[in-house]
């Protein structure tokens, strides 16, 4: 079934209600990690969407919110825009219907739609989602500092994309304060820290910025070798993020170094299957 006709369908079943069939959640997250470690694009694709369709029949309505949010991200990873629009669309009248438009469920779900808006270069209709995930995530006292982390690093790089510095790095700055609280937190750090590195190019050009982005590089290099982490699919992912940076600013080594790493941790992967 294609999206046009599972959207259609899904304002239909999810306004009539019916028996609820709720899809397995942690079961499909540990696929989708799978698909994602091995780069399988495609694949993930036809697991999020096959999954899709089950949710909607089964009008699961938080497995739904659940797998669309992952759609997002999906289809801004291989640049589908119009897909990544609806379901951004999707996502928001879903929190709407199950009245959860100010929980800390619905701060996430702007995040990862603020996250396209960003990428699909609607920078203050991203800052607008992502005001209203900080309004949420900051009246709760027990907030995960992952979550203000990622917030603030994606409301940074928005940011930097409207040439307002000032405010970029600021988040930035929060965004490392939080992401130092977190177990395992050294991989978004790193992250971080090679965004501001591009962020810097960005505002000084590269001869003015080159003193300042050393540093950053290796801070990162150092966080994205911390043995604390987990090898798994997700250290193999930020491993592919992070490597294209360090060799757009001729860190050859560090960016070999981790391509190696996500290398053996896919084929541990296809060992397993």
């Amino acid at each position: 079934m294609d999206l046009t006709k599972l959207t259609a369908l899904s304002k239909t079943a999810d306004s009539t209600g019916g028996t609820v069939r709720p899809v397995p959640q942690l079961r499909i997250m540990e696929k989708l990690d799978e698909y994602m470690a091995l780069t399988d694009f495609e694949g993930a694709g036809r697991h999020l969407l096959y999954w899709l369709e089950e949710a909607v029949l089964g009008h699961d309505l938080r497995g739904e919110l659940m797998i669309r949010q992952e759609l997002i991200g999906h289809f801004r990873k291989i640049g589908d825009r119009e897909n990544a629009f609806l379901q951004a669309r999707e996502i928001l009248r879903l929190l709407k219907e199950m009245d959860y438009e100010d929980s800390l469920s619905a701060g996430t779900a702007y995040v990862n739609i603020g996250t396209a808006y960003n990428a699909f270069g609607e920078n203050e209709r991203s800052l607008e989602m992502f005001e209203k995930a900080r309004a949420i995530y900051e009246a709760h006292e027990t907030v995960s500092p992952s979550l203000l982390g990622g917030l603030y690093n994606n409301m940074a790089l928005a940011c930097a994309d409207m040439g307002a510095y000032d405010s970029a790095f600021s988040r930035f700055s929060q965004a490392l304060e939080q992401m130092a609280r977190v177990p395992g937190g050294s991989l978004e750090q790193a992250i971080t820290c090679l965004n501001m590195a591009d962020a810097l190019e960005k505002q000084l050009g590269p001869e003015r910025a080159q003193e300042k982005i050393d540093p950053l590089l290796e801070k990162a290099e150092r966080l994205l070798e911390d043995p604390e982490p987990v090898r798994d699919g997700y250290y193999a992912w930020v491993c592919d993020k992070c490597a294209p940076v360090f060799d757009y600013y001729g860190w050859f080594a560090a960016a070999a170094a981790l391509r190696e790493h996500a290398g053996q941790i896919r084929q541990a992967i296809r060992e397993g299957e």
